[in-house]
C-alpha cells in the first residue's frame, strides 16, 4: 500500500490525539487581536474555514495564497488551511522593503494576500485579486465559520509551499518544495532533534524561514506546545521559556548572542538542563558555544542546510563519546556543521562545493527553469559553499556564492551593491561580508567614489535604506581609491575579505 504524503497528516493526527490539548500558544502583544491559547481541535477546525473560504473565493487547486507577517498562529495556521487543501502557500519575509514584496507577490503570481495590520504600509500599494488584513474583523470569514472545505486527494508531488530566498542574485528565487519533501524534512528533523509530546516549542525563528524549518509541521504532529515569539528580546525569550515550561527552540546565532546578553538578569537562568537549542544560519565562534552551556546551561545543536533543502541537511549534536571531553573540546567539535542526516547524501566536487542529494532537496525555483537546471546536476544540489567531508563530519569552510548571512538572514552582495551604486557619486562598490561577534557577519561596502565627491558613510547608507530592507543594508563603509581588478576586470571579492578575516580559519563566523 502507498499513501500520498500530506502536511495535512500533522493536522490530523493533532485533531485526533491532541483535540483538547493546547498546541498554539499566540503572540499577546500585537496589533491584531491574539488568539490565546488554541487547542488541538479548534487549530484543525480553523485551517478547515480557512480552506473553506477559498473556495468560496474561488481560488483553485495550484493557486499561490501569499502571506506576509511577524510569527503569529494565523501565519501557523496557513501551512495546513492553504496547503493541505492543495493550494500552494508563500510565507514572505515581512523584514522586506516595499518593492521586493511586490516582486515575490507579482512573480509568484498570488491571487491573495493576506497581511499583519503592521505591515499595511508595506502592502499598500500591491494590486492583488484578494488582499486581506488579519485581524479580528477577518477572523469571522477566514477562520471562525463553521465550513467543510471541497476534498482535496493528496498528492505528495504536488508543490505546497514556495519560499523565496535571496541568494546570490539580484532578485530573489523562489523555492519550490512538495508535500513530500516537507513531511520528510519535519519527521527527520523531528527524529534527530528528538521532538516529543511532552516538549514546548519556542518559536524564535521567524516562520517564514523554510516554514520554521519545518518545526511547525513536526511540533503539531507531536502535540507539542508552540510558543509564538513575534519579535526578538533576549529577556523576553527567557521570560517565556520560564513561564511555558519551553524545552527548545530554533534560532539564528544572534537570537542567542541575545539570550546570553540577558541571561545575567536571571538566576536561576530559564530552561537550564532541560533547554536545547537548535542554532543555524551561520557556523557561531567556539567561545559562543561553550558559553550557552556553561552560562545558560542549555544543549546547543547545530544544524546546515539550505532553504533549498527545506533546510535540514546535516546535524551536529553531542555524542556520548564527547561527554567526558573538556567544555573547550566539546564545543570545538560541535563548531562543524555535523553529519548528513537520515536519507541525505552529502558530498563534496572537484572544486571544493558542497551537494546534496535527498528527498527533501527543492523540487525547483518556481518558473525559473535555467537556474534550476544550474542548481542541480546530474541528481546532485551544488549549495555553492565550500567545505568538506571527513570522517562522516562535513565542515563548512567558505561561500562560494557572495552571499552574506547577517542574523541568520541571507543578504546577496549583489543586490546590495545595485543599491549602493545608485547613488550618483558611487564610480565603484564591491559588499562584502565581515566578522561579527553578535550578527555572525555584517554587511561592509568598499565605495569608490566620483571624482570630487564629499559624499558620507552616514548619507550614503541612508541612501541605501530607502531602497533596501534594514538588515540588507550596509553597517559600514570604506572609502577607497580604487577597487583592485583582474585583467579581465573582475573583482576578486576574496581578496577584499581576506584582511578582515585573516586570523580565522573560516572564512564564515
Amino acid at each position: 500500500m502507498k499513501v500520498d504524503l500530506s502536511v495535512i497528516d500533522f493536522l490530523d493526527r493533532a485533531e485526533t490525539v491532541f483535540p483538547d490539548r493546547v498546541v498554539f500558544v499566540d503572540e499577546p502583544d500585537q496589533i491584531a487581536e491574539s488568539w490565546g491559547e488554541v487547542t488541538g481541535a479548534e487549530f484543525a477546525r480553523r485551517a478547515r474555514n480557512q480552506a473553506a473560504h477559498l473556495d468560496a473565493l474561488g481560488i483553485g487547486v495550484g493557486e499561490r495564497v501569499a502571506i506576509i507577517s511577524q510569527n503569529s498562529a494565523r501565519l501557523a495556521c496557513g501551512f495546513f488551511g492553504v496547503s493541505g487543501w492543495g493550494r500552494v502557500y508563500v510565507p514572505v519575509n515581512f523584514r522586506l522593503s516595499p518593492a521586493e514584496v511586490a516582486y515575490i507577490v507579482d512573480h509568484c503570481g498570488a491571487t491573495v494576500l493576506l497581511y499583519d495590520p503592521e505591515l499595511a504600509d508595506t502592502v499598500a500599494d500591491l494590486d492583488v485579486a484578494h488582499k486581506v488584513m488579519l485581524g479580528t474583523d477577518s477572523d469571522v470569514e477566514w477562520f471562525f465559520t463553521d465550513r467543510e472545505p471541497a476534498p482535496w486527494e493528496p498528492d505528495e508531488d504536488a508543490t505546497a509551499t514556495i519560499n523565496y530566498t535571496s541568494g546570490t542574485t539580484a532578485r530573489p528565487k523562489g523555492v519550490e518544495q512538495t508535500h513530500r519533501s516537507l513531511w520528510l524534512n519535519a519527521s527527520t528533523f523531528g527524529w534527530h532533534a528528538g521532538v516529543n509530546e511532552r516538549d514546548v516549542y519556542l518559536h524564535t525563528l521567524p516562520m517564514f524561514h523554510c516554514n520554521g524549518w519545518g518545526m511547525v509541521y513536526a511540533s503539531l504532529g507531536m502535540g507539542v506546545k508552540q510558543v509564538v515569539l513575534r519579535k526578538v528580546d533576549g529577556a523576553e525569550i527567557l521570560r517565556r521559556i520560564d513561564r511555558h515550561g519551553v524545552t527548545f527552540a530554533c534560532a539564528a546565532p544572534a537570537v542567542v548572542a541575545a539570550a546570553l546578553e540577558a541571561a545575567p538578569e536571571f538566576d536561576p537562568v530559564p530552561g537550564r538542563d532541560r533547554m536545547r537549542v537548535i542554532v543555524a544560519g551561520a557556523p557561531p565562534p567556539t567561545q559562543t558555544i561553550e558559553r550557552v552551556e556553561a552560562e545558560l546551561g542549555w544543549e546547543f545543536i547545530q544544524i546546515y542546510g539550505l532553504t533549498e533543502t527545506a533546510p535540514l541537511m546535516t546535524m551536529n549534536r553531542c555524542r556520548s563519546e564527547w561527554d567526558d571531553l573538556a567544555p573547550s573540546e566539546r564545543a570545538s567539535n560541535l563548531a562543524a556543521a555535523g553529519s548528513p542526516t537520515i536519507g541525505m547524501r552529502v558530498s563534496v566536487d572537484a572544486y571544493g562545493e558542497v551537494l546534496a542529494r535527498g528527498n527533501h532537496v527543492l523540487e525547483g525555483y518556481w518558473a525559473q527553469p535555467e537556474a534550476t537546471a544550474a542548481a542541480i546536476v546530474d541528481g546532485w544540489f551544488h549549495t555553492g559553499d565550500g567545505g568538506t567531508v571527513e570522517g562522516g563530519v562535513v565542515t563548512i569552510s567558505d561561500r562560494k556564492k557572495d552571499v552574506i548571512i547577517s542574523g541568520g538572514e541571507n543578504v546577496s552582495s549583489i543586490e546590495v551593491e545595485d543599491a549602493v551604486f545608485s547613488h550618483p557619486e558611487v564610480a565603484e562598490v564591491a559588499v562584502i561580508g565581515v566578522p561579527s561577534d553578535k550578527w555572525g557577519e555584517t554587511v561592509m561596502a568598499l565605495v569608490v567614489r566620483t571624482d570630487g565627491s564629499t559624499l558620507t558613510e552616514e548619507a550614503l547608507i541612508a541612501h541605501t535604506r530607502q531602497r533596501l530592507a534594514g538588515y540588507k543594508c550596509p553597517k559600514t563603509i570604506e572609502f577607497r581609491e580604487e577597487l583592485v581588478r583582474t585583467a579581465t576586470g573582475k573583482l576578486q571579492k576574496f581578496k577584499l575579505r581576506a584582511p578582515y578575516w585573516e586570523g580565522l580559519d573560516r572564512q564564515v563566523n
